[in-house]
């Protein structure tokens, strides 16, 4: 990806962390502890939401560590600018999808090895994911890029936003309340679950923020490259249910799935790609056929 060195980057809305109790929701990367729970047996809510956990290595300067990180030209020279680059690039692009007010700038919180939130405590291991009870994406940044090469994506920049992006994507739908009627469903999965469904969907908002990103003399993405797009259509694809099962067990059970299949999740991204409208991205809810 490139960015406009003339740019302004916007430090405070990486934030430090937060406490407290109730469920995350799983990005492209959560699904990991999700699907291993799945297979080995073990409760994936030792790992992710109100377990009493450790947190001494959590990160306790979440704003600070990015403080030298004021244009897009930073980017070069300190490469853990990028993710001030990518928050910042898309809570700009929602912020212009509703009416002034109305749209809640989502902070991205970074950490190291756990992390306490008001949806509970985490490990790295998680992977990234969106906690709707404080409305932040946390993320640990080094590990997300450790988890994406051994799930065989091939990574880079695009990658990493594409992981922020779909978080950033169910904080859309929290705010619009997709995400709640989502959840109200239960623990469903299956490759037509609400589950599967709601991740569809944030897959779909990432994809239409990528189509977006460039767009305007302010942005802070200066290009998406078809290198780029590329990269993001993988990343989708190596955290496919399907993927990750046969990977884990060597065997892909359709019913357990929570995230969706890689074809879906590569059919989501492109249809919020092609489209650049976040209306398309409700009917993941009502399309019949997700792999279409």
């Amino acid at each position: 990806m490139q960015f406009n060195e003339n740019a302004t980057l916007d430090s405070s809305q990486m934030s430090p962390s937060g406490s407290g109790g109730g469920v995350a929701i799983g990005g492209g990367l959560g699904l990991i502890i999700m699907i291993l729970g799945l297979i080995f047996g073990f409760n994936p809510s030792d790992v992710l939401g109100g377990a009493t956990t450790d947190t001494t290595n959590q990160s306790a300067s979440g704003s600070n560590q990015y403080a030298e990180c004021k244009t897009g030209a930073d980017v070069q020279t300190n490469r853990e600018c990028r993710w001030v680059a990518y928050v910042n690039s898309i809570n700009s692009y929602w912020a212009t999808q509703f009416q002034q007010g109305q749209y809640k700038m989502a902070q991205t919180v970074p950490f190291s090895g756990r992390v306490n939130t008001a949806c509970g405590a985490a490990s790295s291991q998680v992977g990234p994911f969106y906690c709707p009870a404080d409305q932040q994406v946390y993320i640990d940044t080094a590990f997300a890029d450790q988890l994406l090469q051994q799930l065989g994506a091939q990574g880079g920049d695009a990658a990493e936003a594409y992981i922020l992006a779909h978080e950033y994507g169910h904080h859309i739908s929290n705010i619009t309340g997709q995400l709640q009627k989502a959840q109200s469903a239960g623990n469903q999965t299956g490759p037509t679950s609400m589950a599967v469904r709601s991740e569809l969907q944030a897959d779909c908002y990432a994809g239409v923020w990528f189509k977006n990103a460039a767009s305007g003399q302010d942005a802070i993405v200066s290009g998406v490259t078809q290198d780029d797009l590329n990269r993001i259509v993988d990343a989708a694809a190596a955290v496919g249910d399907d993927r990750i099962q046969e990977s884990t067990s060597g065997q892909v059970n359709p019913e357990s799935w929570t995230h969706g299949s890689a074809t879906m999740r590569q059919n989501w991204v492109g249809k919020g790609f092609t489209s650049g409208n976040p209306q398309v991205c409700s009917t993941a809810f009502t399309a019949q056929d997700l792999e279409a």
